[in-house]
């Protein structure tokens, strides 16, 4: 720039120099006059010239400078609207991970304050201290993979990053840690023992003792005696005990094993009907009653057309209120007998090889996953009903409360929680499970169930609570059971309830409950037990317990 500078001075100084006239003389003739006042004319008609053509440049570049302003308008309004995109982007991004940061920061105070409250020496709590890290950890390390990638996303480019903020992956191992998953239970590990009846040898059922649940219990316990004994199960008969038909599958347990292992009590009275007769009645429990049974229920199984001899105890002092632990070789000593047909009284509170029995897939060897499971209508009802209201994914709770309290109570610790309570115990396993639904089989009342709901809340969020709805017309999920006539069975609908428990993700149970603990069977049976399965409010007693009466 300095040296084209230069160089326009040294031109106009040359122009100058050369442009000077030398003076005229004074004897100057009249003809020059004129020829100068010609040139004169002559440079003011160009002079004039030059000043139109220059005017009509200006008025052409004004017109050029007109037309290329609104374009020029629009060029920046553009950069200024992008711009303002960006920005505004960035802000939002930054206000949400701000409310993750936040949300992040709760939740390890929460997991921090809960360890530090707990009872680090019991080595009871210590997995589920160890469960609960683990997932705050694997719920952390996905909320900072959320806020990278929305603080991120203002400086996306189509589907890539600017390259000044392409980190990359960091490679977590096991970044993506199921908190909830399920238990594997090693069926294939299982200690067994072979169910091979006798023919003519036949082992009558006898189980009184509380309600479905308890009766189901006892029915397995039953088929193990018989294992054991080599003989056919009579199931009971529907006029003394449950119609167990409509809610278990009886032909199952026949097919499982490839052979004739149990039968209805109908089938055993067209077998023995010349001679309808129990040749040995023994009884696993001597307190407070033999067999647990009253007149009243001997006078049932004698309506049956059934003739026996008295109940025997078979110990003394075998009580169902502390009930010893038996071995195999102290059944085989007390019940093997060469009778034809025997009744062993009711065995729910039987102690015999707990370990053994208890085990997922039960004592017996079999083909399938579970001997006891519901009838087929009940479990396609509940799947129509699973996939109608709940999903996949979902938490069942059982919430035992219709006189639950006086049970509870008369235990130490008890096992009835306030409400309020009960909730915030609820919204933990929520929080692990990130389940957004909650199937509740529930004997409480409105009152009860509505004040859970409106305290089941999560992150300002309500986590619905749904229950097994009345029968309406228009709904097909409950079609089964209607077309086969066994709607409104309050055994069904128990069982109904128990097969959508045991199907869901996680399942919170009714500590004390054999309602509850039919459903863990299940769970464990059919592999659907999970890391996050617990009982109500587990290692914490009730913040308040009422006196007793």
């Amino acid at each position: 720039m300095d040296s084209s500078s230069d160089e326009e001075d040294d031109h106009h100084n040359l122009i100058h120099q050369n442009s000077t006239k030398p003076r005229t003389p004074p004897s100057i003739t009249a003809a020059t006059f004129h020829v100068d006042d010609l040139n004169s004319r002559f440079r003011r008609a160009n002079f004039k010239f030059q000043k139109k053509y220059i005017i009509a440049i200006i008025v052409l570049l004004i017109v050029i400078l007109l037309f290329s302003i609104p374009n020029l308008r629009r060029h920046f309004s553009t950069a200024s609207f992008i711009s303002d995109s960006v920005s505004d982007r960035m802000k939002e991004s930054e206000l949400r991970a701000i409310y993750l940061l936040r949300q992040q920061q709760l939740s390890l105070l929460t997991v921090f304050n809960r360890n530090s409250q707990s009872n680090t020496s019991d080595p009871n709590q210590t997995p589920n201290l160890i469960e609960d890290l683990k997932s705050a950890l694997s719920k952390q390390i996905s909320i900072n993979s959320e806020i990278q990638q929305i603080l991120l996303n203002p400086h996306r480019i189509g589907n890539v990053f600017d390259p000044e903020f392409d980190f990359g992956n960091v490679n977590v191992s096991n970044g993506n840690y199921d908190t909830c998953r399920t238990i594997d239970q090693n069926l294939s590990k299982r200690k067994t023992v072979e169910w091979n009846p006798k023919e003519g040898k036949f082992l009558l059922a006898i189980c009184v003792s509380g309600q479905m649940s308890n009766h189901l219990i006892c029915l397995e316990k039953h088929m193990f005696f018989a294992a054991l004994l080599n003989r056919v199960l009579v199931i009971p008969s529907s006029k003394f005990d449950y119609q167990y038909d409509r809610v278990v599958n009886i032909d199952h347990i026949n097919k499982c094993l490839g052979k004739k292992v149990v039968i209805s009590f109908d089938e055993f009275s067209n077998v023995k009907k010349d001679h309808l007769h129990i040749d040995k009645f023994l009884c696993y429990f001597s307190l407070p009653q033999p067999c647990y049974l009253d007149d009243e229920k001997l006078k049932k199984l004698s309506g049956l057309g059934l003739s026996m001899s008295k109940p025997k105890a078979v110990w003394d002092d075998e009580d169902t209120r502390n009930p010893k632990k038996k071995s195999v070789e102290d059944v085989m000593s007390k019940f093997s007998y060469d009778d034809d047909v025997m009744a062993i009284g009711d065995v729910f509170y039987a102690e015999v090889e707990h370990e053994w029995v208890m085990q997922p897939g039960g004592p017996i060897a079999h083909k399938c996953k579970t001997l006891i499971e519901p009838n087929r209508l009940i479990t396609l009802t509940a799947q129509r009903f699973i996939q109608t209201f709940l999903g996949r994914n979902f938490i069942a709770l059982h919430f035992r409360r219709h006189g639950f309290l006086k049970f509870c109570n008369a235990k130490k610790p008890s096992c009835f929680y306030p409400i309020p309570q009960a909730a915030d115990c609820i919204l933990r396993v929520v929080e692990r499970a990130d389940a957004p639904i909650i199937y509740l089989s529930t004997d409480a009342a409105q009152s009860e169930t509505g004040l859970l709901q409106s305290l089941v809340v999560l992150n300002g969020k309500p986590v619905p609570l749904v229950i097994r709805p009345a029968r309406n017309s228009a709904e097909k999920w409950d079609a089964l059971l209607y077309r086969h006539g066994i709607e409104g069975d309050a055994q069904v609908e128990a069982m109904l309830d128990k097969t959508i428990c045991a199907m869901s993700s996680v399942f919170i149970g009714a500590p004390g409950s054999t309602f509850t603990e039919d459903i863990r069977r299940l769970r464990k049976d059919w592999g659907s037990l999970s890391m996050c399965d617990e009982y109500l409010c587990q290692g914490e007693e009730p913040n308040i317990v009422a006196e007793n009466e």
